[in-house]
């Protein structure tokens, strides 16, 4: 039985249709697993945003090997996030004159030129994230070449996820404006911060790409769930699971789809610098030590725990006594991190 995503589909197009119409120059990003909704679906949906009269005429990409995914659903421009190096794939001729690259160092854009000429170009901009990009002492001189030998799509800066850029871009418009670009592609900026940009800077293109915002903006359109496919009562002292351990008091152990395979289980690295969210971490690794790890399933409202840590495509879940017991084929919810989850299958239900 799969770990299923269900989709509100009116309620979820909705958000989707609001965002565009009030994010002017949104740039949809599509990459990795699709936010959880799969590339070509997310592709599907900016085509008809586009359809739609939003003005959403690019779908922004990870890396190369995500654009044909989406190239066949969407007939927009796709833009590449993942810099242009010498080792890139090529491009299907058929969509070469969809597709622009991002250049984030002055050598590649000569190599660029040599493979694919008059290629559509994104120039970037090294931000305080000091990931990709160049210094205003390279983007000038790149910026002339690709204004002679290219057609030169703007500069792009890409910044962190705690906000307040503002002052940021304001500093990099120097730049910009001495790389005699006309739009600049920001991300992770407020809908108030674009607002003062543009009333700034009123002669500046500012492209927002979205993606969490865009797509997982409204949650409450989507419910992920589990189906349990089988339970055992347990006693105290009865052993179970693949590493053969007791249980510590009586209950039922609840066997549910959904594992490492989808996702389940696994997290990135915390991002929050707080002591207070550091203290939780050690105090999870403390849990997690003695074996007891609390689960994204819930039944009835309440988490339950991992009996152990999750398999491939099943994982154990411990029911206390007392508590009432699922029936096989009854599904459980699941709160998932929709970015690092794979569904068995996605059901649009209206």
């Amino acid at each position: 039985m799969p770990l299923k995503l269900t989709v509100d589909s009116d309620r979820w197009r909705k958000h989707v249709q609001a965002f565009a119409e009030a994010t002017p120059g949104l740039v949809p990003v599509a990459k990795g697993n699709g936010y959880g909704l799969t590339l070509r679906k997310l592709a599907h949906q900016t085509e008809w945003l586009n359809e739609l009269g939003t003005g959403v005429d690019t779908l922004a990409v990870g890396t190369y090997n995500e654009v044909w995914e989406v190239a066949t659903r969407f007939s927009g421009s796709i833009y590449v996030l993942t810099p242009w190096r010498p080792y890139s794939p090529d491009i299907n001729p058929e969509i070469a004159d969809r597709v622009i690259h991002t250049i984030s160092r002055p050598e590649d854009l000569p190599l660029l030129l040599e493979r694919q000429p008059n290629p559509r170009v994104i120039l970037e901009l090294v931000t305080s994230m000091r990931r990709h990009g160049m210094t205003p002492s390279d983007l000038w001189p790149t910026s002339a070449i690709a204004h002679e030998r290219a057609r030169f799509e703007g500069v792009t800066m890409h910044f962190g996820l705690d906000g307040g850029s503002l002052a940021e871009v304001r500093a990099q418009m120097d730049a910009v404006v001495g790389a005699e670009a006309t739009t600049v592609w920001v991300s992770h900026l407020s809908a108030n911060e674009l607002a003062q940009l543009r009333a700034s800077y009123g002669d500046v293109i500012f492209r927002p790409r979205v993606g969490t915002g865009l797509w997982l903006g409204d949650r409450g359109a989507l419910t992920v769930t589990a189906t349990v496919e089988d339970v055992h009562p347990l006693e105290r002292g009865y052993s179970y699971g693949y590493r053969g351990r007791n249980a510590m008091r009586a209950g039922h152990l609840v066997v549910a789809s959904g594992g490492t395979a989808h996702g389940i289980g696994l997290e990135a690295p915390l991002g929050d610098t707080h002591l207070r969210s550091r203290a939780l971490a050690v105090a999870r690794g403390g849990l997690d030590a003695m074996g007891q790890s609390r689960s994204p399933y819930t039944l009835d409202g309440k988490a339950l725990w991992f009996a152990e840590p999750p398999h491939m495509q099943e994982s154990m879940l411990m029911l206390p006594s007392g508590a009432r017991v699922p029936e096989v084929g009854e599904e459980l919810e699941v709160r998932v991190r929709y970015t690092a989850t794979s569904f068995d299958e996605i059901i649009l239900d209206s």
